[in-house]
């Protein structure tokens, strides 16, 4: 939708003032109208940010210059604020400043709807907007800071000079970052303690007579609780009003698959078809695999048999690396024929579900394979079931069990664990690629388990341009390797046990909107 004479219109709008600086707490809702191609692609890039803002965080150390560097490029390039000092006098080229904060102002309400229908994605959506918040609130100039504490009602003024130096030793001593010299350079404000209580907790203020008195670069801490808070009750009352939105069948799927949308590369093309023979599975599922395709090969080769869940994010994977039609039919004949399921008894009741998984059966639409957070959030892993992602559906305990069976060091298994523990699933799953390829930073932000095979081809000389070509990849797997293989299926099939009261269910075919969310 055009809007002519938009420039104009501006002055007269009230929503005008809300993009009179640089930072929000998005305390009122946009009320223009938008397109859904707007909509849809606002969507995708805030979601692209606040990936971002996950992985950066982990990275590097919040609030160092490298992490800065990292969030200010991504912001750059989204076309999101970035810079506390622009404005539309100096944009020379590209969207306005005005332009990117109703794009930030806009987006941020959308993921809303998409993340508030449960506790973890709301959790999950909170946790990065707070820290999108924090960077962009300690990049602004001191007076910015102040008039947006003003614009939000957070009405905490500085103490007088007077006051200031009458507790000038107390102030010394019980802050780290005030001394002698700083002391007469800085402001102070003066809060009631309970609005500080993470300073008063860590010992960082002096508290009096119920109030403590907080340097002004440490008043962030302040202000992200309030932010907080804020948008945690922001998304209960969101959440009451779903209903109204999911009845306009416009907005349902899009939102519905906003919360897992995948916004990477597309792995449903195959670059390299058939450039991967059957007998390499094997070696390939031990070094190249991601765990949750590992562990799902060596269930097949033991159990000669997966249901249904399982074949289809593993058929998925693997024709994503470039297995043909015929050599998934082939590989899945020749595995389930081993087991309970003759060859006639494959054809009629199973064969179908690999020719629709290349768009040969049904409504002909060609699946794309599953992303991780498609893995991680959509039907998860009940009894006898051993597809979903190990570091979402599997037991602590038993998840380090199966990392020792593959050789991960000690010390690399409890960075894996502390990351399985702050909900950083895609994480941890990169940093058992570093660790499984003696890898000290993998120069890439995994969000697919395609990705991780491709990466792995890289790392190890084998190509990976797409399916797996390039040079040939060692066959053998020595026999301690495949007992290290067989104990930890056996620890995947205790871990799936402990799951047993997950939800069952298959898995809606949902793959049609993933060109919503894909880069071209």
């Amino acid at each position: 939708m055009q809007f002519p004479g938009r420039r104009k219109k501006f002055l007269t709008n009230p929503q005008t003032e809300l993009y009179g600086h640089p930072v929000q707490f998005y305390g009122e809702p946009p009320l223009e109208n938008i397109s859904l191609a707007e909509f849809e692609a606002f969507a995708v890039d805030r979601l692209k940010l606040l990936k971002t803002v996950e992985n950066v965080g982990v990275s590097y150390l919040k609030g160092s210059n490298q992490y800065s560097d990292k969030l200010t490029a991504e912001s750059k390039m989204l076309n999101f604020p970035y810079r506390p000092d622009a404005d539309d006098k100096k944009a020379l080229a590209g969207p306005s400043e005005y332009d990117k904060r109703r794009k930030d102002h806009i987006s941020h309400f959308i993921l809303r709807l998409a993340y508030c229908q449960t506790e973890d994605l709301r959790r999950w959506f909170i946790q990065q907007e707070v820290d999108l918040f924090r960077y962009r609130f300690n990049a602004l100039f001191s007076e910015q800071k102040l008039e947006l504490l003003h614009r939000n009602n957070l009405q905490y003024d500085t103490i007088s000079v007077e006051e200031k130096m009458g507790l000038k030793d107390e102030l010394i001593n019980s802050s780290y970052t005030v001394s002698a010299i700083t002391l007469e350079q800085q402001d102070f404000y003066k809060v009631p303690f309970q609005d500080a209580l993470d300073l008063v907790r860590a010992r960082k203020v002096y508290l009096q007579a119920g109030y403590v008195y907080i340097p002004h670069k440490d008043i962030v801490t302040i202000v992200l609780n309030d932010f907080r808070t804020r948008l945690s009750k922001s998304l209960a009352l969101t959440a009451r009003s779903l209903p109204a939105v999911h009845s306009d069948e416009r907005l349902q799927p899009l939102l519905n698959h906003l919360s897992h949308a995948y916004v990477g590369q597309d792995y449903s093309i195959q670059k390299n078809v058939g450039k991967i023979s059957l007998d390499q599975i094997d070696s390939l599922s031990g070094k190249s695999f991601p765990l949750c395709m590992r562990q799902l090969h060596q269930s097949l080769r033991e159990n000669h048999h997966l249901r249904h869940g399982g074949r289809m994010q593993y058929g998925l994977f693997l024709k994503g690396i470039g297995l043909s039609l015929e050599q998934a039919l082939q590989f899945w004949r020749s595995e389930f024929i081993r087991g309970k399921v003759n060859a006639d008894k494959f054809d009629k009741a199973y064969a179908y579900s690999v020719r629709h998984m290349f768009g040969k059966e049904g409504k002909r639409t060609d699946y794309t394979p599953y992303s991780c957070m498609k893995v991680i959030l959509s039907n998860p892993p009940s009894q006898g079931d051993h597809h979903g992602c190990p570091f979402r559906h599997s037991d602590p305990e038993l998840l380090k069990q199966k990392l020792q069976f593959y050789k991960v060091s000690a010390s690399g298994i409890s960075q894996i664990l502390e990351l399985v523990k702050g909900m950083h699933f895609q994480l941890a799953c990169q940093k058992y690629f570093e660790l499984t390829h003696n890898i000290e930073d993998a120069n890439f932000s995994l969000n697919h388990p395609n990705q991780y095979f491709i990466e792995s081809q890289k790392a190890l000389g084998g190509g990976g341009g797409g399916g797996g070509g390039g040079k040939e990849i060692k066959r053998e797997v020595d026999a301690a390797q495949r007992s290290q293989e067989n104990l930890a299926t056996r620890g995947s099939a205790a871990t799936q046990e402990a799951a047993a009261d997950a939800s069952k269910g298959v898995v809606e075919m949902t793959e049609d909107l993933d060109s919503y969310f894909q880069d071209a």
